[in-house]
């Protein structure tokens, strides 16, 4: 239990660290949600005076920080300007929409990088192996954004799969199977780029742990005193290179969040990533602050969820 407290205080202070600093470089860019209406000969400068007055906008930052966080306490995140209501139930269902896409983004990412990246470990020294060595190189090489684009013509062209949103425009009256089938469809195609941009590193990192704890001293002696292939495999190798897989995936969680921001984008999936941009342009501000601490619970959440599976896994740990 202080192992948990001691993570959630740090996961804690960290959040409020993110948020304040969003919130003041937001707070000290020039311009505001009015700018636009300034630029209306028809509105007074006395009314965008007054409009900023009733939103709050000319409160000092303090003041303004801890209305937000008071806000953020009982779930509202704040007031949009943009969309005249509470940031909450508005993030709320993008966020859902975001999960759903980073989650099986990092499914199929994960499916395919264990495997390969334990056989080419074993095989390391095989024809294959170098094939999928230059295969994942060419891969880090290609911009994410030109991967997106890529996937898009790809939708586009041939009509495979859906070119943007989440569901058909007949999906209303569906029954609940053809909806999950529907979804399916819509999520593959952007939840496959962010698996592809993903997959090279995590392919290369399993490789190399596996790599290490194979050529390691007592899986030489284990190898010596007769102990088979698969047994050694994955009786010995796999749970001492659990460590490191489980501190990659919680790292993995925020490299899926910053890659899915452009894939919703690119690609059109309602999720955080369009919100976003919208809130940015529009200098809606809470919306903006709420979003970044949003992705930071994700990425914080992670990582608190990999170091509990490492406190589970290693006897090292629990004894410091």
């Amino acid at each position: 239990m202080r192992y948990i407290g001691r993570r959630l205080i740090h996961a804690t202070l960290l959040l409020l660290g993110v948020s304040f600093f969003s919130f003041a470089l937001l707070q000290w860019a020039p311009g505001d949600f009015f700018d636009d209406l300034r630029l209306d000969p028809r509105v007074s400068a006395q009314t965008v005076e007054g409009l900023r007055s009733q939103s709050g906008l000319n409160r000092s930052l303090p003041v303004r920080y801890a209305s937000w966080l008071e806000s953020v306490v009982h779930g509202d995140f704040g007031f949009s300007l943009a969309y005249h209501g509470p940031v909450g139930p508005l993030i709320a269902l993008r966020a859902r929409n975001t999960l759903i896409l980073t989650g099986t983004a990092m499914l199929m990412a994960w499916l395919v990088a264990v495997p390969l990246g334990i056989w080419t470990a074993v095989n390391r020294r095989g024809w294959i192996s170098r094939v999928f060595g230059a295969a994942t190189s060419t891969l880090l090489t290609i911009p994410e954004l030109l991967l997106f684009l890529c996937l898009l013509l790809l939708a586009v062209r041939t009509g495979w799969f859906p070119a943007g949103g989440m569901r058909s425009a007949n999906s209303g009256n569906a029954d609940l199977s053809s909806e999950g089938r529907d979804l399916i469809v819509h999520v593959f195609l952007p939840a496959l780029g962010l698996a592809l941009v993903s997959l090279p590193v995590l392919m290369r990192h399993i490789r190399s742990a596996m790599i290490d704890v194979l050529d390691s001293p007592f899986l030489r002696a284990a190898r010596g005193h007769g102990v088979g292939r698969t047994r050694l495999l994955f009786r010995y190798a796999l749970p001492t290179a659990a460590n490191s897989l489980i501190a990659l995936w919680g790292f993995s969680v925020g490299g899926m969040l910053s890659g899915s921001l452009l894939a919703e984008i690119v690609l059109s999936w309602p999720g955080l990533g369009p919100l976003l941009i919208e809130a940015t342009l529009s200098r809606d501000i809470y919306v903006v602050v709420s979003i970044v601490l949003l992705s930071a619970v994700f990425l914080v959440f992670g990582n608190l969820l990999a170091d509990l599976l490492l406190f589970a896994t290693d006897p090292r740990i629990r004894v410091d």
